[in-house]
Order: C-alpha cells, then structure tokens, then sequence
C-alpha cells in the first residue's frame, strides 16, 4: 500500500512509517513491529489502543445511531456534561470537535465576559511558552512565533507575557481592558513548564480582585494524566472556565468547554454553535470513557506509575552527559537535553518506541494512562540505550 497519498496537502512532517493496529501499549507496523508507545497519540489514548470496551461502545452505538445534529435533545451530551460538572467543579459545559474550538469557545465567553463589564476593547493575559491552538483566536492567545509565522495580522486581544513572573501580571493589574487570564497549568508545546503554586494561587486572588476569569487549559493535562482529574486541582483553586479534548474521546475527536458562576450563563442560543459537536456516536464513547477512568482509579494509578517512571528515570539516565533536567507532572514528562539531537525521534522508532521532541530539545513523554510498571522499565532502558549512543 502506498502511504505517501501525492493528494495530501504538505502541513505535516510526517515520519515514514503507518501503523495496522494497536493493543494496549503497544502499536504494530505492517511488517508486525511491535513499538512501545509513548506518546499516546500526543496525549489522546489513555486507555491505550484498542480498548474493548470502548471498541464495543462504539459498535453499538453506531448500529443504533450516530448523529442527528444539535437542534435535538442528546442524552448523550447531558450524561456527560453531568459528570465533567461533577468531577471539575463547574457548573456547565458544551461540547466541541477539538482543544482550539474550546478555546476558541472560552475566548468567546470572555468577550461576552467583557460585554457585561462595558469593555469595548478587551484583552486577555496569555503566556510566553503556552500553546492554545491554530485557529485564529487560539492562535492569537499562543506566544509561539513559530505558530504565529505566515498568518499576520492577528487578533490583538492578548498581552502576552513571561510564564511564572507574577511581577508581570501584577504590572498589568490596574489596566480597565483586561477582562481574562489563560494559560496552561503544565506548558507541553513549550518543554514540560509547570505552573509555580504561589504564582497560580496570586493569579487567581487578582482574578477575584479585577473581576477577571480564570482560563485553565486542560486540553493537554486534564482527563488524569497529571494524576488528578484536572492539573489544577494540585493548586487548591477553581479556575471560571476550563477547556478540554485530547484524553476525553480516547482518540475520537471531540473537546469540551466548561464554566461556573457568571460564565456558565453567557451562551444562549444562536450565540454558539457546531453541527458535528456531541454526537451520539462520539459522546457515547466519552461517557465509557469517563466511566472506565473512575472505575478503574486511573488518576491514583498514574501517581503510582509516574512516581516510579520518573525515579527510575532519574536513577538511569541522571549521569548521561547529555541530559539536562527531568520535570513534569503524572504521565506528562519532559526530559531536557543540553543540545539538540539530529533524528532523536527517528532513533526511537529503530528502538521500537515512540516519544516526540518539543522545544526543539526536550523529549516529551505522554504514555497510555494504563503503562504499567514493567512498560516504564521498558521505556527506561530503550531511552538508556538511544541516550547513551549520542
């Protein structure tokens, strides 16, 4: 089978491999490699590959229906949004296709926000390092030049500014224009950065303070991957609103925008919409998926898996010459190199695993929610021997 399709656009760099199934774990080739994933589908299968459950939800739900648009009622969307509401601490949530629709969702919410205050001109606080999206607004709100690049002019809607510098924002804290902050409480694009606790703690007093929403991003984080439900419940605070996607469908496309108080109320109907969001189809599988994480404790066993990964990776690789740092949060980890290193990724796959590079030197993993302490040995010692080659 000829996988370079010519009728493909060119906006991906695509490696040179296509894969025929997945199990669990693990991810095989059409020449039946079998490859330890780590990476996830960048952050997306949780519950691995596969999954039965989820495979039979799917299966039957698409025998019975799949979608009938949003002009209906779909118990569906309401049993999920229940539980989101119920898990997060908002108060409701609406549906999308994708992480950038529910920022693109949350953006909104904060213009109706500053319609409320008689802002005419809002602007929202976003940071350097954050990645939002590459939709217009999304990509408005993302600091990242390289994202930028090509598609001027932008919204200008955002002050952009250091990550972890309250100085900054405290700077900004007496300007009438500001009506919301957003970031991410674990940066993934820009190297596996967490937020520092009293840093998200002061934002979130000036938020109260200005009258201003909070806007965590969960899309990459959130779903148990940090070992909570939310990267935010680490830092004993509510945002107002919080996006999400990635880890919600397991690998069907759908995202989530969710709020409390003031910002649940803004969307009425015809302010907000999407033909394809919450099918039957895809919300049956977020509703499994969501029942299957609870059931089984994934957020307490990915504290549990993190805890020994990240020794075990500390204990491995700490005295290679070209490591730099090891951060992270859960299953989200970043391993800084001190340069780049040429077909890294490349290297991996030889090895039978997947990892990616971010910040052009830092190693991200985001295995499966369900790795095992056997897989973390696994991927260790195939980091060990790809890193202490180079």
């Amino acid at each position: 089978m000829n996988t370079k399709a010519t009728a493909l656009m060119n906006n991906y760099a695509r490696l040179p491999i296509a894969f025929t199934h997945g199990e669990g774990v693990y991810l095989f080739d059409s020449a039946g490699k079998a490859y330890l994933d780590a990476l996830a589908g960048i952050a997306v299968c949780g519950l691995g590959h596969a999954h039965p459950e989820l495979a039979q939800t799917l299966s039957e739900q698409a025998a019975r229906l799949w979608h009938v648009s949003n002009l209906f009622e779909i118990p569906e969307q309401a049993s999920a949004a229940e539980k989101i509401a119920a898990l997060s601490g908002m108060d409701k949530v609406m549906f999308c296709n994708s992480g950038a629709e529910a920022n693109e969702a949350a953006i909104k919410l904060s213009r109706l926000h500053a319609r409320q205050k008689g802002i005419d001109r809002p602007a929202i606080i976003s940071f350097y390092g954050g990645f939002h999206g590459r939709t217009f607004g999304a990509m408005a709100a993302t600091a990242n030049p390289k994202i930028r690049r090509g598609f001027e002019p932008h919204l200008n809607d955002f002050i952009h500014l250091p990550f972890n510098d309250i100085a900054a924002v405290e700077a900004q804290r007496y300007r009438p224009d500001i009506v919301a902050v957003m970031l991410e409480c674990l940066q993934g694009e820009g190297g596996i950065y967490p937020v520092d606790k009293d840093y998200l703690r002061r934002i979130r007093q000036l938020c109260d303070e200005r009258g201003w929403l909070l806007i965590c991003d969960e899309v990459q984080i959130g779903i148990c991957r940090s070992g909570k439900w939310f990267g935010y419940q680490h830092y004993d605070i509510q945002p107002d609103i919080i996006t999400l996607a990635k880890g919600l469908g397991n690998g069907l496309p759908v995202g989530a925008c969710a709020a409390r108080g003031a910002a649940a109320e803004y969307f009425q109907a015809g302010l907000h919409g999407s033909t394809f969001a919450g099918t039957p189809l895809v919300m049956s599988v977020v509703n499994k998926t969501l029942d299957i994480y609870q059931r089984d404790r994934i957020a307490e066993h990915v504290q549990t898996t993190a805890d020994y990964l990240r020794r075990q990776l500390q204990r491995r690789l700490g005295d290679l010459p070209l490591l730099k740092e090891i951060r992270g949060q859960g299953l989200m980890i970043g391993i800084e190199l001190q340069q780049p290193v040429p077909q890294l990724v490349e290297k991996g796959l030889n090895k039978g695993v997947i990892f990616n590079i971010t910040a052009e030197k830092v190693i991200r993993l985001l295995p499966p929610l369900i790795f095992k302490l056997e897989h973390a040995d696994e991927l260790v010692e195939k980091l060990y021997q790809i890193l202490s080659t180079c």
